[in-house]
Order: structure tokens, then sequence, then C-alpha cells
């Protein structure tokens, strides 16, 4: 009997965050008690969803909008999501739908921009998803590094050194997942200047802006420095707003109307052929917007704790170096050990039962080796993971 044979598109499709579970899943079954240091979900940990946006969205359940909502988004949400970019300084906003969390709208652009043989830039580290899109679109996913000396910054030079004819894009991901970097005014505008000069398209991916770790850091939204360049910035309700599950995101188009006038009607193309994201939820958007923000401030100041005492725990390791993670909830350290990062988790994960991801598993410069924790939990599960991450190097390395 012959197999079905799967795609080749998939051949190469990894995504670690989620691929290392099985270890723990495996781990689990053996009678390990796990320690979730791996997934950036909110809900799994001590972090709830606001009240009121769970209202809203109780509230139009109620109120019969169970249906299809418009291609685009309910009017409601695409005129808070408007005002929402106008706060934060972007002016030339050609096109906004809301989709099925950020992803769906991250693989909705690029499937409308790229085409197979093309390539665009995407940062390493990166979230594995730019990577799991591309493969799958047939392009090629063509690295530029974040120098880790530089607090996670993107390489300018490294950006400018990998474009050629058949770049389509650049990929930003700011607050940076998994490093928490938060990139400067400075090198945004220098990244601005190379997709302007090759008339490349920016992807800039800011689903964690509002949580900023200090207060003398600023985020700026790539498309609010330039009125011209081509940026397609995205973001939801899954990380400040505490909804992972909900699956809520958007996209906002900017930049020279006529540079886009190509690129507009095919990507409404492929959101109308998708029919809509969840209808009730998108009644979240504008109470999340517009409505009482407390719930950021709590989350920030246990944010910070928590973070302040990961970095002291991770840096007193021998053969760990934690660079400070200026938002987001995610650091990104270096280990010096014999074996591969994923080696590290996978051991780590059987005899402690505590899981983290392998660094390689979103990308690094060759010859360095990371893993990346989530600084969410509570500090009682943080003080036991770190204690046995300490003896685990202790006794093996």
């Amino acid at each position: 009997m012959s197999k079905i044979k799967a795609a080749k598109r998939t051949f190469e499709i990894t995504y670690a965050i989620r691929d290392i579970v099985l270890e723990a899943n495996i781990a689990r079954e053996k009678g390990k008690k796990i320690l979730p240091l791996n997934i950036g979900d909110p809900l799994q940990y001590d972090f709830e969803t606001p009240r009121h946006l769970i209202e809203a969205v109780y509230n139009a359940m109620l109120n019969g909008k169970n249906g299809y909502s418009p291609s685009d988004g309910i009017e409601e949400a695409i005129s808070a999501i408007k005002k929402e970019a106008l706060r934060k300084g972007i002016k030339s906003v050609n096109y906004i739908f809301t989709a099925t969390g950020a992803s769906e709208a991250i693989e909705l652009a690029m499937t409308a921009l790229v085409n197979e043989g093309e390539n665009v830039l995407i940062p390493y580290p990166s979230y594995p998803l730019y990577s799991a899109v591309l493969k799958k679109l047939g392009a090629e996913e063509r690295p530029y590094y974040l120098d880790e000396e530089n607090h996670w910054q993107p390489d300018v030079s490294d950006i400018e050194s990998k474009i050629d004819k058949n770049t389509r894009a650049i990929v930003l991901i700011n607050p940076n997942n998994p490093t928490g970097s938060v990139y400067s005014k400075e090198i945004l505008l220098h990244i601005i200047e190379i997709a302007k000069k090759n008339d490349i398209v920016i992807f800039s991916d800011e689903i964690y802006d509002k949580l900023i770790l200090e207060e003398e850091t600023i985020h700026y939204s790539t498309a609010s420095l330039d009125e011209e360049v081509c940026v397609i910035t995205l973001n939801g309700l899954s990380k400040s707003y505490i909804a992972p599950g909900w699956r809520m995101g958007w996209c906002i188009v900017s930049g020279d109307k006529e540079k886009l006038e190509d690129f507009l009607p095919a990507l409404q193309k492929l959101v109308r052929a998708r029919i809509c994201a969840n209808h009730p939820e998108q009644y979240a958007i504008k109470t999340a917007l517009e409505g009482d923000q407390t719930h950021l401030k709590k989350a920030i100041e246990t944010l910070k704790e928590r973070t302040e005492y990961s970095l002291k725990r991770l840096n007193s390791i021998k053969g760990i170096r934690a660079i400070k993670p200026k938002g987001a909830f995610y650091i990104f350290p270096s280990i010096d050990i014999p074996i591969s990062d994923f080696e590290f988790a996978k051991r780590l994960v059987h005899e402690t039962g505590v899981l983290v991801v392998h660094g390689s598993g979103f990308g690094q410069k060759e010859g360095t080796k990371h893993f990346r924790v989530v600084t969410l939990p509570d500090m009682k599960t943080l003080e036991k993971s770190y204690d046995l991450i300490e003896e685990f190097i202790r006794k093996n390395f």
C-alpha cells in the first residue's frame, strides 16, 4: 500500500516553542513535575484577562454578534485601531484589517507580497513563525543578526549586505521576541532609509509595544518615523491585553499610496477569501485600546520584579550570560556548554523538569548557544527553576 506523501514545503518547518513541549510531555509521563519557562502566554501563569474585555465580548455574543463580520473587521474596531495608530504617530494609513491573531495577518501580508524564489530579511534570533511562513511560500528566509554586544539591536550593516534584487521585505520585531530588546530611534531611521532606497516593505511586529520595562525607554512605532516608507504594522490583544486564546490581531498598512497600489488589492483579496476574523472578540478591541489600562501598570510592575530577579539569578550561574531586556517578558541568555543548546534544553527538562526553549530554534549566529526563558512565572516557580538549572549545570559541566 502506497503512503500519502506530505508536501515538500513542510519538510523543514519547525516551531521550537511548541516542539520542545514534546520532550516535556515524555518527561511528565515518567513522573517529572514540569516547571514551564517556555511559553509566552500570560494566562498559563498568574495573569488574568481584564474583566472589561471579557464583558465586551460576552455582551456582543448576547446581542447576536455571532455570525460573520465584514472581512476587514467591524467598523468600531477599525476606527479604534486607526485612532491608536494616530496616537502613535502613524499618519499615512491606507488599510486596516482584523485577523485571527497577528500570526494570520503576517501570513496574509507575506502571501500577498512575496513570490517563490524571492527573499525576506528576518532577524536572528527571531520568532519562528516568519521562517515557517516563508518556507510555505517557497521563499528564502535570509537572516540578519541582532548584535548581542549592543543590547540585541539590529546590525544595520549586516542588513545592508544581505539585500539584493530579489529582496522584498525586512522584518522587525520590536520589542523583540526572544531577546526583549527595544530598538533605538536612530537604528529604526537607518533601516527606514535602507527600505526606501531599495523599495522594500517593512514588517513591523509590535505585539509587545505596551510592555516596556524601563521608564526611560521609548518604543517608537516604525511607521510613525516616516510617512513614505511602506510599513505593515502588526499588533493584537494577545500580549499587552492578556487575551492570547482569543486570537485577535490586526494589521495596519501605511506609506506612499502610489507604491502600494498593486499590493493593497492583492492583500484585500486574500482578506476577503478567508471570510473574517473572530466576530465577537472584535468588540474587545475598542474597549482595550480606549478603556481602562490599569492592568498594564500592574503587569509591568510584576514583570519588572520577575525580570530583575531572573537576571540576577541567571548571571550568577557559571557559563550563563544574560543581557537585560527592556520590553516584553523574555530573556535570551548565552550559555557556554560542550553540547548543543537543543541537547541542553532536552536534558534539562528530562533531568529537572525545567522547560526552556533552545536558542537554535529562534536562529542565532553560528558558534553561539542560547536558550529562552519567560519571566511570567511567579517568584516561587522562578526561584525553584533557577536553583535546578544551577544544580544541573554544576553537576554536568
